[in-house]
């Protein structure tokens, strides 16, 4: 159980997962390779994810759907742009699809190009799941409380 006291330190999960879209095809998944490891209140995970698993046990598994307000956001227009080629200055075969961390001030983002026409170039900033709605299988498969290093470091030491 999560605590809001601040002597507690949270639970770390190991969670497998399947994600499809609104009418099932699968969009990721877990099985075959490792399971998802976080500490629970962690901004890595998404809030529908955490809020899913919070009060769960190892064995659990769990249907989820998850609004885009829960998930990566709605999706923003504000966040998409025409930039000069110029910006990309170095990049010999810039094509759409292409994707690239910029630097605005203190934060990084990642852009992909959605669009170029002669010396502009259309960038989105939207992760590629804003604005959807999410559909997960989720299986429990580990849960114990982190440990001080985890908690220091923000994520799981294994």
């Amino acid at each position: 159980m999560q605590a809001d006291n601040p002597n507690t330190r949270p639970d770390i999960f190991t969670v497998h997962y399947v994600l499809k879209n609104r009418i099932g095809e699968l969009v990721d998944t877990s099985e075959g390779s490792e399971p998802l490891h976080f500490i629970y209140g962690s901004p890595e995970i998404i809030a529908g994810i955490q809020e899913a698993v919070k009060d769960r046990s190892v064995g659990d598994c769990l249907e989820v759907t998850v609004p885009p307000e829960m998930a990566y956001g709605e999706y923003r227009e504000d966040l998409v742009k025409k930039v000069p080629r110029s910006l990309f200055e170095g990049v010999e075969n810039l094509d759409v699809g292409m994707k690239f961390q910029t630097n605005s001030g203190d934060q990084a983002q990642v852009v992909q190009v959605v669009a170029i026409d002669g010396n502009l170039v259309k960038v989105d900033a939207n992760h590629p799941l804003a604005g959807f709605t999410l559909y997960f299988d989720l299986e429990i498969v580990g849960r114990r409380q982190a440990t001080e290093d985890e908690v220091a470091q923000g994520c799981p030491l294994f």
